[in-house]
This record gives structure tokens, sequence and C-alpha cells, in this order.
């Protein structure tokens, strides 16, 4: 975002209190992010961030546990799930639950889905791929948080990473460098 002028920034500034106030609400209203984000901040407030979770949480279960004609159709609503996960995490700035929901929604996948991701072939390589990668991804993440929440997400974690380990995605994750095991004391 470029910088204002150093005369319009001054300017701007000494207009009444009443037009930067409606200049700031304009503004606002064009940013449906922005808007968003202001929304959970001064109305919702911390206190309501568990119920997004929640609901976020059970439209992660229910697509994934359906039927899908091939692990492409599997590996799009990952992606829209993903996307919705990020947005979440975008708004709220809560990346301790963008992590535990991501790892819940690839645990869904070899808990729902066993014969996506139970053979390494032509099909089912890009939905491992994208399963694997995304793993990594969430470990990088899952690092930079607070200890308090590696014990509190070592076991979903150690769970993925059994998974992976013990389905077609071994290749993938060996490729990678993925471990066997992550936990407090890595």
């Amino acid at each position: 975002m470029p910088a204002l002028p150093p005369d319009l920034r001054k300017a701007l500034l000494n207009l009444p209190q009443k037009e930067k106030d409606q200049l700031l609400v304009r503004l606002v209203c064009q940013d449906k992010v922005l808007t968003e984000q202001l929304q959970f901040r001064l109305l919702e407030g911390p206190e309501a961030l568990e119920d997004r979770r929640e609901r976020l949480r059970e439209r992660l279960d229910d697509p994934v546990r359906g039927y899908h004609q091939t692990p492409n159709d599997l590996l799009l609503i990952l992606r829209q799930l993903q996307n919705q996960i990020s947005y979440h995490a975008k708004i709220t700035g809560d990346t301790f639950g963008e992590a535990e929901l991501t790892v819940r929604l690839l645990n869904n996948v070899f808990r729902h889905q066993p014969a996506s991701v139970a053979r390494l072939n032509g099909p089912t390589q890009p939905l491992l791929n994208h399963v694997v990668r995304r793993t990594d991804t969430v470990l990088r993440q899952a690092e930079k948080l607070e200890t308090d929440y590696h014990i509190e997400l070592a076991d979903a974690v150690n769970e993925l990473l059994t998974n992976i380990w013990s389905t077609a995605a071994a290749p993938l994750a060996r490729d990678l460098g993925l471990p066997k095991q992550w936990g407090v004391f890595h």
C-alpha cells in the first residue's frame, strides 16, 4: 500500500473529526476483510473465537466424509476447506486455530477416505502431494507457536504423521523430509 504524500496526510489529519469519521467509515466499507476483522475485534471479541472454531470444525468434518468420484474431487474440496481455514485465521489472527483445524482436516482424509490414500498412482498423486505439503506447512506453523500449544497439538499431529507414514504418502513424506514423530521435545 503506497504511503500518502506528506502534504495530503497533514491535510487529512487537519480535517474536522466528523469528516474524518465519515471518510473512515466509507473506506472501511470498501474492504470486506477489514470490515470482518473489525467486526470480530470490536463487536465479537476474543470470547467468540472458540465458537468460530467450532463452526469451522463442523464444516471441515462433513465434506470429507462423503463419497468422492475421484481423488481430484476430494482435493478440490480440501483446497476449498483450507481456504476457509486461512480466511478464519486472517480475520481472527488465530494462528493456533489455523494449525489445529488444518491438522483435523488432513486427519479426516485418512479417517474417512482410506481408498484415496491407499495407493500412490496417477490419480492419487496430486491429492497425496497436497496432503504431505500441507502437513509440512502446518508443522512449520506449529513450530512458531508457544510451547503450550505444542502440547495441545502433539497427539493430533502425531496421528497425522503416523497416517502419512503408514500409507502411500510415505515416499512423498520421505522426499520432503517430514519427521515420523513430532512433539514438545523434537
